[in-house]
């Protein structure tokens, strides 16, 4: 399922950047944080390699560069960031406050996690940003718990600019072969996914077993 959904992510890629460039990054990126299926491991590698082969920006009318694609990878990120953590703050949140108990989520649930993102939320958000899956999705919750905006905007880009000049840089050195990334990182992707399945699990053995 995963092969089948870069077949029609890498077309979309390629349009992109052939028509607008470093703009084509920020888009994709910040369809990609806003919790929507489109890996950054394709995104952000295969601007490294149209930095590699020298490829006429649209935008400036010059070859890409490597700051260029990071700068734009860092800007789409926390755009995205930004849409998911409003879905959470004003959508989210209220949602939960509501009908969370028929979905397990108690007020004493929201309660912990409003205490968690205020004592740990800097350092979750900026390490959540360079983990696959959880990166997608860390802008949610952190909207749901409200955590200050300018904390949350500030350790998404630090934890971003690491995670995005990595995979732009991945992309520029191996060239014809940056697809192979994708392919590296996926053990950890399943991991991260069995983790999050495993703490899911746990969450609703312990609200069932606590009715």
């Amino acid at each position: 399922m995963i092969d089948a959904l870069d077949q029609f992510v890498l077309p979309f890629i390629d349009s992109l950047y052939g028509r607008f460039g470093y703009i084509g990054v920020v888009i994709a990126m910040s369809i990609e944080s806003a919790a929507i299926p489109i890996p950054s491991e394709l995104i952000l590698p295969f601007a490294g390699w149209s930095v590699a082969r020298g490829v006429i920006e649209p935008l400036t009318q010059s070859p890409w560069t490597y700051w260029g694609a990071v700068l734009a990878g860092v800007i789409g990120n926390t755009a995205g960031s930004l849409v998911g953590y409003t879905v959470g703050a004003f959508g989210g949140r209220p949602l939960l406050d509501r009908y969370g108990r028929y979905v397990l989520i108690s007020m004493h649930d929201l309660d912990i996690a409003d205490r968690w993102f205020a004592r740990w939320g800097d350092l979750t958000v900026f390490f959540s940003r360079m983990l696959p899956i959880v990166r997608t999705f860390i802008s949610i919750p952190a909207g749901v718990a409200r955590m200050p905006l300018w904390r949350f905007v500030l350790f998404s880009v630090a934890g971003a600019i690491p995670w995005v000049m990595l995979l732009v840089w991945g992309g520029l050195v191996l060239g014809d072969k940056w697809q192979d990334i994708k392919g590296a990182l996926r053990g950890l992707d399943y991991l991260v996914a069995a983790a999050v399945i495993l703490l899911v699990g746990l969450f609703v053995w312990r609200h069932v077993r606590a009715r």
